[in-house]
């Protein structure tokens, strides 16, 4: 038994510090901190549901595996990937970085070299989810050319494919023969029918025509192989401009205001972003007016731009980069009400004639104008006190651009170079530059 006089200290220890009202209110306390903690565990618990409900519907990289590579085994397809990935084992998946789930992006290894790999599936929603009928389904991807086209006739296709989704160019037969190269994976100077099968497939994904086009431009990440409709890409650092993203099942609980300020403390220094604002209107001057003509951003998305180790702009997302002539075919003859019916994308808008309640076919807003809402927010935190004032003007005057395109070339040029020389007169000979 405990000693009196022990049994009293510890009354006076545990019980004398609160006052006599706390302790008729200790029981209600305690119903509440019981309520709270089951709220955090309901919460933490439909999160980790969330997160693994996302993973397994967005995350298929099995499954792309699979029908790859017995495409590959059965001579159907072919690419300079294909043994890495099928055979040699050398070239593996790692993290999932899927928004889609038709279409999946995971980081990777190959022969110890990092890289991103992607590749296109269908919808699971037409498909029983039976390997069969998924192979079925991407078998048809690998339907052209047929045996017995010969070397012209591919040739042939592959310029009429590129005038349709690049428009009439002068260089379309340079870009051809690029082609031609790409697929001749053994180079003996011949395109069998699984390489033939395999460039067709790749060429009807937007991004990859895009790299093919772009492949020495500065900004768009180098092309590395392919197998299939699958493709290897050099790895991006970091894959978005702001190191934090929101699930969207958590938007309604993360308050807009809270994530940004998260980002502005995570966000490289200030002379590093305008480094990287730098490649990224670099990359506006890029696909302006190039070999191939013209490209349109229509989802100015801060996901989709990059950099690397050293902060140069790399273009983690070309998806949403689209030709001037397949925007134009889209708006050509279009029914609307309003402009928001002459949209393609998010950010490609055309004006809607009422009168004979159709698209015109050229978009108001170019490209820099929305890249420099983008750079609004991710640019003049921080900025320094000396430069802030001619930075918010040189934005402010871009971001109001619109009109024509063909009508305002020159002002284009103008603003983008003001705002490049005013950057780079900042940061240059410093280490940042």
């Amino acid at each position: 038994m405990m000693p009196r006089a022990l049994r009293r200290l510890v009354h006076m220890v545990l019980f004398c510090p609160l006052s006599k009202g706390l302790q008729t209110r200790l029981p209600a306390i305690k119903v509440k901190y019981l309520l709270l903690a089951w709220l955090g565990i309901l919460i933490t618990s439909w999160v980790i549901y969330m997160q693994y409900a996302s993973y397994s519907e967005l995350c298929r990289g099995h499954v792309c595996h699979m029908v790859i590579c017995d495409h590959y085994r059965r001579g159907i397809i072919s690419g300079s990937s294909c043994k890495a990935l099928c055979d040699q084992r050398t070239l593996t998946m790692q993290r999932c970085m899927s928004t889609s789930s038709t279409h999946q992006v995971y980081s990777g290894l190959w022969k110890d070299r990092p890289v991103v790999i992607k590749c296109g599936l269908e919808d699971p929603l037409k498909t029983d989810g039976a390997p069969g009928s998924i192979l079925r389904q991407e078998m048809s991807l690998f339907e052209k050319p047929t045996r017995g086209t010969s070397m012209d006739e591919f040739k042939e296709m592959l310029h009429s494919f590129l005038k349709a989704n690049l428009g009439e160019q002068p260089s379309l037969n340079t870009l051809v023969d690029r082609v031609i190269t790409l697929a001749d994976i053994n180079k003996d100077s011949k395109v069998s029918l699984a390489e033939a099968k395999s460039i067709w497939a790749l060429l009807q994904i937007n991004e990859f025509l895009l790299m093919v086009a772009l492949q020495e431009k500065e900004h768009t990440p180098k092309l590395l192989g392919f197998c299939g409709d699958l493709y290897v890409t050099e790895h991006v650092g970091h894959s978005s401009l702001y190191w934090l993203e929101v699930p969207h099942y958590l938007q309604a609980l993360v308050p807009e205001a809270l994530s940004s300020s998260l980002n502005h403390w995570l966000a490289p220094a200030w002379p590093r972003r305008a480094r990287i604002t730098i490649g990224l209107l670099e990359f506006v001057e890029e696909v302006f007016h190039g070999s191939y003509g013209s490209f349109l951003i229509c989802d100015a998305s801060p996901r989709h731009v990059g950099y690397n180790s050293k902060y140069d702009c790399k273009m983690a997302e070309l998806r949403s980069v689209a030709s001037e002539a397949v925007v134009r075919g889209f708006m050509r003859g279009r029914r609307c009400e309003t402009n928001a019916d002459c949209t393609y994308g998010r950010d490609c808008t055309a004006t809607c004639d009422r009168l004979v309640k159709q698209c015109n076919s050229e978009v108001v807003q170019p490209n820099l104008a929305k890249v420099c809402v983008l750079l609004q927010d991710y640019l003049l935190f921080g900025a320094p006190v000396d430069l802030r004032g001619d930075l918010e003007k040189q934005l402010r005057t871009c971001v109001t651009l619109s009109g024509l395109a063909s009508q305002m070339e020159v002002h284009h040029s103008l603003v983008l170079n003001n705002l490049k020389t005013l950057l780079w007169k900042k940061i240059s000979n410093t280490q940042y530059s």
